[in-house]
């Protein structure tokens, strides 16, 4: 058991269980979680007598909304270094679990974003119920879609994942399955006695199978030609351009102008800066990409628009940040590529990461 209570561990057979236990804060990810999970998670890898781990959440509500970015935010206003030192810790945990020797089973049951999203969108088996709401919100919050978004999100089918990063948009089971985020659905009232018979074999495909149904229709692919469309581009801008134009469908019309509008709501330097990530996302590998966000994270928090979107949508709530820059063209290119370029000896070391 966790000294803070904060994640709970418990060896059940052959089974290492992992419990996220702060259900009041929608399990939002501390510092203290990651300190206490990474070297846990190498322990179970080293000890033969665990064959597989589980990890769940307490609560009806999220497995997890994401990191604890009201400490990340009060860190960072004190220049605190802690801030980054959060983001390399939570980086070197992202990447253990997407090397995990052995199945890693997570059960996606409620919320989960952002820092959720990495304890649990690079493993090996990736179950979510009728309760998921996932999404990749942080430009809304003058961030960018990190964890290893980089990677997984241009790994979506066609320009998915650039709607989800520039969107920041919630999807469902269905809709996680479609874009490869997950791999099984399973009704939330069947879980206790999946991961009941999960604890008992060490066939972990086979169980996870009997239980797994049909999530239903998918959302996302039905709009999948529509996406690709509009996202396609160039640049954000050319993305808006294009959904300003006139559909002879009004449904379409609809949703193209619903998507603008929410794009529009978004920090105008975190949007180009997730659009040059995806499109370099694309061609590098894993570890590439996480060296690649510890570089943005750096630099996010020693920037302005993390500290006033988190203001404005966690502390004061009034929804109304005054970023940065006002608009996407007051952004230029040189500012944006800065954000990308090497940390020199700053640069994450991912050589000793499980």
């Amino acid at each position: 058991m966790s000294q803070a209570n904060e994640i709970l561990f418990q060896t059940v057979g052959h089974v290492g269980k992992v419990l996220l236990n702060r259900p009041q804060s929608l399990n939002a990810l501390t510092l203290l979680m990651i300190r206490e999970l990474h070297p846990r998670l190498q322990v179970w890898a080293r000890d033969d007598s665990i064959s597989h781990i589980i990890v769940e959440a307490a609560g009806v509500r999220a497995f997890c909304a994401g990191g604890d970015i009201r400490a990340l935010y009060l860190w960072g206003k004190t220049n605190n270094p802690i801030t980054v030192r959060f983001y390399l810790e939570e980086y070197q945990l992202n990447t253990a679990i997407k090397k995990y020797p052995k199945p890693y089973i997570v059960i996606m049951n409620g919320i989960t974003m952002g820092g959720g999203v990495g304890l649990s969108v690079h493993g090996s088996h990736r179950i979510v119920t009728e309760k998921l709401a996932f999404a990749m919100p942080e430009t809304g919050i003058g961030l960018f879609p990190d964890v290893g978004g980089t990677y997984f999100l241009p790994r979506c089918p066609g320009e998915i994942g650039l709607y989800l990063a520039l969107t920041g948009g919630r999807i469902g089971a269905a809709d996680a399955i479609y874009a490869g985020i997950a791999d099984f659905y399973v009704p939330a009232a069947e879980i206790p006695a999946l991961t009941e018979g999960l604890v008992h074999t060490k066939d972990v495909d086979g169980v996870i199978n009997s239980y797994t149904r049909d999530a239903g229709n998918s959302e996302l692919a039905n709009t999948q030609e529509w996406i690709d469309g509009s996202f396609c581009h160039g640049s954000v801008e050319e993305i808006l351009a294009n959904l300003a134009e006139e559909r002879m469908d009004q449904q379409h019309t609809d949703w193209a102008r619903k998507t603008a509008q929410v794009i529009k709501t978004k920090s105008p330097l975190s949007q180009k800066i997730a659009f040059k990530q995806m499109r370099m996302g694309k061609d590098l590998e894993f570890e590439e990409c996480i060296k690649l966000e510890f570089r943005l994270a750096t630099r996010f928090m020693s920037g302005h628009d993390f500290y006033e979107g988190t203001r404005a949508v966690v502390i004061d709530k009034d929804l109304l940040p005054k970023w940065q820059h006002a608009r996407l063209e007051d952004v230029s290119d040189e500012v944006v590529d800065g954000y990308f370029e090497s940390l020199g000896p700053g640069e994450l070391d991912l050589s000793s990461v499980l």
